[in-house]
Formats: structure tokens, sequence, C-alpha cells
């Protein structure tokens, strides 16, 4: 059997098993490996050469964690949550059931407008989630919101606006990476409009949202008031205006600089530079005590080294599968299996895409992988240029919610798991994959046939 397949079934059904996705994530490498016959010795060193691709990102989300436990120690963000506490205190002997399903709505709504402005008016990425959810747990709690719904609506913003938009994110996603690659592939891009070729696979994934909001996740759920896994070390000593204005230069200096970076096209990790800035300003204006910065910066890199931990170890993963070569070999059985069926093919080609974004956890990653098989395979099949398109963005963009090793999943879990109470795969990954994945798959498929 294929080892990629093997890989990716071995390390889903242990993550699923409740085994840690990074220890799921090295035995489905080595599983993979094996099958593909590379032996132990090259599985290891294919691996082990991968990890370093993943150092830069985990040093920079564990930096992440510490700007954002600056943050909270500065007092802003419980600010802003106690203000809407006492707003819903001062209202609830007069509260209907209205009042509190509008509040609960504007809350989701806020959270999805950030998560898609993220991808590209401020580009920040997943960067905003601890410093937005942690705060707002509280609130959440008051008002009975499943947690799983608001993962969905993370979710939803950083995949779908990177998949349709060609904007931040989405401009390196959709122009660089994709039609960059389908041209070097050999296909004519020229004339191609891409929001068109993504736009059925874009309202599978708002299907895939209203459903979450409306039906899956519309009814109250309960959660106690704990206090954040990063103890007391979070809350502000004493609370001062000073303090929470040097957190907002801090904040607008860090997403500036990302923001600039991003802009200039420059290579540089404007996530990793803004974050020490952030962590600069706080430390020389004494908005973070000397006496107690260490036990603040310790903490908050607590809160993000599980997601950096499984980004080096998803990494090493990447690095087996692409050495075993088998990709390649997957997408050839599949075309001899269906030949000349062309619905039949599409469907094919999406569902290996979805396999292999899965198990890697990027669709940035994805895409130049399964492009080069996927052009010449298209255009033997008679596919139009566009549904061409939609097919490999499609089949890139699939998986990335719902993989145990996607920051599109990691992020959010990182926000709502703060106080211990939102599980990683039962509360982020089955629910984002069944939302957003399955209808992605049927919404790809329509589009591969119509355009």
């Amino acid at each position: 059997m294929n080892s990629v397949v093997i890989a990716v079934l071995v390390m889903l059904g242990l993550a699923l098993s409740r085994v840690h996705v990074v220890i799921a994530l090295f035995i489905g490498a080595v599983a993979g490996g094996l099958v593909a016959g590379l032996g132990l010795d090259a599985t290891m060193l294919a691996f082990q050469g991968g990890l370093g691709d993943g150092a830069k990102i985990a040093l920079s989300y564990g930096l992440l964690g510490a700007f954002a436990m600056a943050v909270a120690s500065s007092g802003l963000p419980q600010a802003l949550a106690n203000s809407l506490i006492r707003r819903l205190d001062s209202s609830s002997e007069r509260a209907s059931d209205r009042t509190v399903t509008v509040t609960k709505y504007a809350l989701a709504g806020g959270v999805l407008l950030m998560s898609v402005a993220s991808q590209n008016l401020i580009p920040v990425h997943i960067a905003f989630i601890p410093l937005l959810i942690p705060p707002l747990l509280s609130v959440m709690n008051q008002l009975r919101i499943d947690r799983r719904l608001i993962a969905c609506i993370l979710t939803f913003g950083l995949v779908t606006t990177y998949m349709y938009i060609p904007l931040g994110f989405g401009k390196i996603f959709l122009e660089d990476i994709l039609m960059g690659n389908i041209a070097s592939a050999g296909m004519e891009t020229e004339g191609i409009n891409v929001m068109d070729a993504m736009g059925i696979p874009a309202l599978g994934m708002m299907a895939g949202l209203l459903v979450a909001v409306f039906v899956s996740y519309r009814k109250p759920r309960d959660y106690a008031d704990l206090p954040l896994v990063s103890g007391n070390v979070g809350q502000p000593e004493e609370s001062s205006r000073y303090r929470m204005i040097v957190s907002v230069v801090a904040i607008l200096c860090c997403f500036g600089i990302q923001l600039t970076l991003t802009l200039s096209g420059s290579e540089a990790d404007g996530l990793l530079l803004g974050t020490l800035v952030g962590l600069a300003i706080f430390l020389v204006t004494g908005a973070v005590r000397w006496r107690a910065a260490d036990d603040v910066f310790t903490q908050g890199m607590r809160m993000m080294a599980m997601i950096g931990f499984i980004m080096i170890t998803a990494q090493g993963f990447a690095a087996v599968m692409a050495e075993t070569g088998d990709v390649a070999n997957l997408v050839t059985a599949t075309e001899s299996i269906f030949g000349h069926n062309k619905p039949m093919a599409a469907f094919a080609m999406l569902a290996v895409g979805l396999l292999v974004t899965m198990g890697i956890g990027s669709s940035f990653s994805t895409l130049p992988i399964i492009t080069t098989i996927y052009v010449p395979l298209c255009l033997a099949l008679g596919f139009s240029p566009l549904a061409t398109v939609s097919i490999i963005g499609t089949a890139g963009a699939l998986g990335d919610a719902g993989s145990p090793a996607s920051d599109s999943t990691l992020g959010p879990t990182a926000g709502l798991n703060a106080d211990g109470q939102h599980d990683h795969i039962r509360d982020s990954v089955i629910p984002t994959f069944l939302h957003f994945n399955l209808p992605l798959l049927g919404a790809g498929w329509v589009a591969s046939l119509v355009l």
C-alpha cells in the first residue's frame, strides 16, 4: 500500500486515540518511511533533516506567547473583558434570551472579523488569537457559548480568506504559489481569474460555517470558571492607564512591523521581529517589571510550546513523505484506476490533496508537491484551465482545517484551551474537519465539473 496513505492513517488513528500529536506524527513518519522501503536510518535522517525547517516558526510562536502574556499583565485585555461582563451583569435581571443571543452572535462576529483581517488587513495570521481569546473565555462562559463554535469561526476566517481573497496571505497562496506553480508546470494562466476558480469552493466553506453556527453548536454549553493555565502571572498586579497605553503601543508596533515587512516583500520573519520589538517596549518602559519579566515570559512561552513542538515535528513528517516519493505514485495510481472518468478522477485528486495536507498540516507546502503532477493530469483528462486551477487550489486547501498539525487548528486550541477545557482533537480538529473539509470536498468536486 502507498506509504503516504499509511503514514497519514497511522498518524490520524493515534491522534484520535488520544496519543499526543507530536508522538503520533513521529510514529506515522517512521511507519511511512519503513513501508516505502527507506529503512530506519534513512527515515530518521530525513525526519531529522526536516526538523530544522520548523525551528523558526516555533521560536516565533514561543515569543508570541511571551508577548501575549506581557499584554495580559498590563490589564488591557482583562479590562475589555470586564467591560463586557459588567454589561451582561447590569442587564442580567432584565436580559431576555434574545439579548443573550444577540450578544453571543455579536461576539462571534467580532472574532470572525478579526480572523479574516488577520490574513490581509493586519496580516498576522494566528498571532492575534492568544491576545484576544483567553481574556474573553469568562465572557464566553457567561454566555454559555460552545467553544467548538469559536474554533470553527476562527478556522473559517484563517482558511477561507487566504484561499479566496488574493490579498496578504491570500496573495501568497493564490498568486505566488498556486498560479506560479501552475504556470511553471506548463499551463497558460493569463486571463484566469483566480477568484472565479475558487468561488464555489469558498461557498462550500461558507456552508460549513453556517451549519456550525446555526445547527451544530447553537445550543448552550457550560464551562467552569477556571483560572488560565498560566496561573496568575498573566493577571495585572495593579492595572494602570500608563501600562494599558504602553500595551497598545507595543501591539501597534508589533503588528506594524509585520505589516511593513509583508507589504515590502521582505523574506525576514515579521512575526519574530515584531514580537521582539513589542517585548522590548514592555521592558524599556517598565510596563513589565524586570523582577517579573522572567516569570511573565516563561509562562507565555509555555502557553505556545505545544504549537511549536507540533510544527517542528510536522516538518519532519513532511520531509519523510517527500523522501518516499510516493505522493507522485499515489497520483499515478489514481490516474490508472479512473482513466478518463472525469468526475471520479476529480474526486480522487481532491481526496489525495486532503490526505497529503492532513499529514503535512500546511496548504502552502502541499501545493508545490501536487501541482507538477496535477497540471498534466488535468490537461490529459480535458479539464478547462479554470477547472484545473479550482481542482489544484481546492486540493491544496483541503485538510488545512481538520489537520492535527495545522496552525489553523493549533492556533484556536492555544487560545480556547487557556484554562484547560478545550481538547485539541475533539474540540478543534474533528469539528473543523466535519464542517469544512467535507463541504469543501463536495464544492471543489462540483466546481471541477461546471467550470
